[in-house]
């Protein structure tokens, strides 16, 4: 079935493009999930999973309130794209393979000891797709805003997207994992003095 057939009116040479877009956000939320878009290692920190979502637990804290909003806005897109790419799929579906992506990074995560596995990513991840899904079936049907339009507007929010990681990643300032590069005192130091470990 073609994407004209499927109704949405998207010529074979926009949904090619919007395929490549849609790799080029998988492979930045990839990377921003993974290796918080620095250099790709594995083993870096120790491996915890947190399988109660948004809760402190015995060895870890409550999910910070940033961060659940920062995982749901970079899973937006995702149920933007595939609302595109796959217009006859229902939202559970949707949903699912949002979920699915999500569980995946999360084990990866894992077994590469990059940094937590946390249901509450699985879960907020999900959500973000699929509200992702439900602001381009409202753009849709409330502001009548074609596909096509859609599109354009995916197109410039993964420019914007790549031109932001890129400015990230060249910044001088940069993020570690927890425990790398902590900066303690101790009781007699001498005033300024810092101890890095």
């Amino acid at each position: 079935m073609t994407a004209q057939a499927a109704g949405i009116g998207l010529s074979r040479a926009i949904m090619d493009r919007l395929t490549v877009l849609f790799g080029i956000y998988l492979g930045i939320v990839v990377w921003a999930v993974l290796w918080k878009l620095g250099v790709p290692s594995v083993g870096s920190v120790e491996r915890v999973i947190k399988i109660v979502p948004f809760v402190a637990t015995a060895t870890n804290g409550a999910n910070r309130p940033f961060e659940v909003m920062m995982n749901l806005v970079l899973f937006v897109p995702f149920g933007v794209y595939l609302g595109l790419l796959r217009p006859l799929w229902p939202w559970w579906r949707a949903g699912a393979a949002v979920a699915g992506t999500s569980l995946l990074l999360e084990i990866m995560q894992f077994i590469l000891a990059t940094g937590s596995t946390d249901a509450t990513d699985v879960v907020v991840n999900t959500a973000g797709g699929l509200l992702g899904l439900r602001l381009l079936t409202l753009t849709r049907r409330r502001f009548s805003v074609t596909d096509i339009g859609v599109a354009r507007l995916c197109a410039i929010g993964t420019v914007v997207l790549v031109l932001v990681t890129a400015l990230l990643v060249a910044a001088p300032l940069h993020f570690a994992p927890p425990g790398v590069g902590h900066v303690e005192h101790s009781v007699g130091d001498a005033p300024g003095a810092v101890e890095m470990r």
